[in-house]
Parts: C-alpha cells; sequence; structure tokens
C-alpha cells in the first residue's frame, strides 16, 4: 500500500461579513432556479458543456474514485433515438406500470409520455455511474459510495448550468437501460439520468410550486 501524499490547502481567508454576503447571493441565484421542460433549439457552445461538465468533476467522491462519465450528445439523430426510446417506456409507465400514488404526485408537474425536450434542447447530458472499476487486466475494482457520489455531482452540473444562464431538467426514464445500448457504454456504466440544456423557450413554463421554508428542511442542535 503506497504512503499517502499531502500538499497546502489552497485557500484564502473571507472576512466573516463576506462569507454571509457571499452566502446570500448564492442563495438567491440558486432560489431563481427552475426546472423546466420546454427548451429553445437555440445551440448553446460546447465549451458551456464543457466547464458544466468540468464543475462536476470537481465533486468529492467515496475514496476520491470519481465513479460518473457525463455523455454529452448534440446529433439529432442520437437524441430522436433517446427521445423515441424513453417514450415508448414512459408510455408504459403512465399506461399501467406506475401506481395511481406515483400519477398523483406527479399530476402537480403537468408531466406526460411525451419527451419534446429531448429533442429541442441543444444538448443532453447522460450521466452514467460507474458501479465498479475495470482494472487494464479486465479485473473488477470496488467503488465506494457511488449513488452518493454521482448525486452529488450532478448537483454540481446543476448548479454550474443555472449560473451561465440556461437551464436544465433532471430526467429518469424508467427502465433507463436503452441508454447503454444508445450510448455505447460498457458493463460497468449504469445510466443515472438525462439533463438535457439550453436556453429556455420563449413563454417557457413552469409549475406554480413553492419551496419548502427553512424551518421545514433545518435542524438546529
Amino acid at each position: 500500500m503506497s504512503e499517502p501524499r499531502f500538499r497546502p490547502l489552497a485557500h484564502v481567508r473571507v472576512p466573516t461579513d463576506e462569507v454571509v454576503a457571499r452566502a446570500r447571493a448564492f442563495y438567491e441565484s440558486m432560489n431563481a432556479r427552475r426546472t423546466t421542460r420546454h427548451f429553445s433549439t437555440d445551440p448553446v457552445p460546447r465549451a458551456a458543456i464543457e466547464y458544466a461538465i468540468r464543475t462536476a468533476g470537481t465533486a468529492p467522491s467515496g475514496a476520491h474514485q470519481q465513479p460518473w462519465t457525463f455523455v454529452a450528445v448534440s446529433d439529432p439523430a442520437i437524441k430522436q433515438r433517446i427521445r423515441d426510446a424513453a417514450e415508448r417506456e414512459e408510455h408504459e409507465n403512465y399506461h399501467g406500470r406506475m401506481p395511481a400514488e406515483w400519477l398523483q404526485a406527479l399530476a402537480p408537474l403537468g408531466t406526460d409520455e411525451h419527451k419534446t425536450h429531448l429533442t429541442d434542447a441543444p444538448w443532453l447530458v447522460v450521466v452514467f455511474r460507474k458501479a465498479y472499476g475495470l482494472e487494464p487486466d479486465g479485473s473488477r475494482r470496488t467503488y465506494y459510495y457511488t449513488q452518493e457520489s454521482v448525486g452529488i455531482a450532478v448537483g454540481f452540473f446543476v448548479a454550474a448550468v443555472h449560473q451561465m444562464g440556461l437551464v436544465t431538467l433532471t430526467h429518469t426514464p424508467n427502465p433507463m437501460g436503452f441508454l447503454s445500448e444508445v450510448l455505447n457504454r460498457p458493463a460497468n456504466e449504469k445510466a443515472y439520468l438525462i439533463m438535457p440544456v439550453g436556453y429556455p423557450a420563449p413563454g417557457a413554463l413552469v409549475p406554480d410550486l413553492e419551496r419548502k421554508p427553512l424551518a421545514e428542511i433545518a435542524v438546529w442542535v
């Protein structure tokens, strides 16, 4: 087992009043973030997507194993294949596979089997979770806390997209096995979700919902 290596932390201490000001500014920005399913077809530079993925890649992960792959799709034909497969699965979901309780929970969001965002958005970023690693000889390496790690990375990605003035949606068609086939991913990678990325369409709408207040989500001890 190799010895751990360390280096000095690059950090500039911020005065307390500025800490709070930064915290408030970031919260106010993120509180304006909304999920939308109405995307403009206007192009988005590849560099913007690259930086969002780079930001996601800075997320902490179990044992620093970084068990994620972000597949950025702009090819219209591949986006159409993804949409066609997703809508087939969603048709089954909305017409018998999902229990009534689940459909009732989705009702305020106005969702259905039609997923126009999968072809309207200029980019689809499909996230895969590496369930285990692969050594050069083909043997498996155990990865730890992969669900948690990928979830954190997705959160970083969503924040990055919002900060650059774009919108996204966390879409989880169920089941998602078709994504591995369409995107030719190896067996150790499991589809986690799809995030369309782009500008909102003119007149885009979002559900009229409220977020829980701090008193309902925080406990101080």
